[in-house]
């Protein structure tokens, strides 16, 4: 199943490549920023549910720690502004996830089929080398 949504979201992000203006104006901070706020309530709401309402800014991004091991990916998941973890609070992780937060804020919703393009493996997807593998914990 997910080969199927990777090879989707892979045309789609080609296929906007193609088409610079195209791609300037669904990436424009009109469109993706409403994008990124629904992102950030949405995870504000999971958050607080399964945090029991431990959310606090840290290291520029809202930290919803002690979640459940079933809530998140790996380590813990950017989601907008939100980092869902439950123990994973090291300065390093939190600049890593600070910079998806300015991911999910530069691409809007735009970034999940981005981020699912570019790979399941984080050594070799964009993002996360962009975020930093070493603060990530993938090296």
């Amino acid at each position: 199943m997910l080969s199927r949504i990777e090879a989707l979201a892979t045309r789609a992000v080609g296929w906007t490549a193609r088409r610079p203006r195209l791609r300037r104006a669904l990436l424009h901070p009109v469109v993706v920023r409403p994008g990124y706020w629904f992102a950030t309530g949405c995870a504000l709401i999971w958050g607080g549910a399964l945090s029991l309402g431990r959310i606090r800014p840290m290291g520029g991004v809202i930290v919803a720690r002690r979640m459940p091991r079933w809530s998140f990916g790996r380590g813990g998941t950017t989601i907008g502004a939100v980092f869902l973890t439950h123990s994973a609070l090291h300065p390093r992780i939190l600049r890593h996830e600070a910079v998806h937060r300015a991911q999910w804020k530069r691409y809007g919703l735009a970034f999940v089929p981005l981020y699912v393009a570019a790979g399941q493996d984080g050594l070799i997807n964009r993002f996360e080398i962009e975020a930093g593998l070493d603060d990530g914990g993938y090296v």
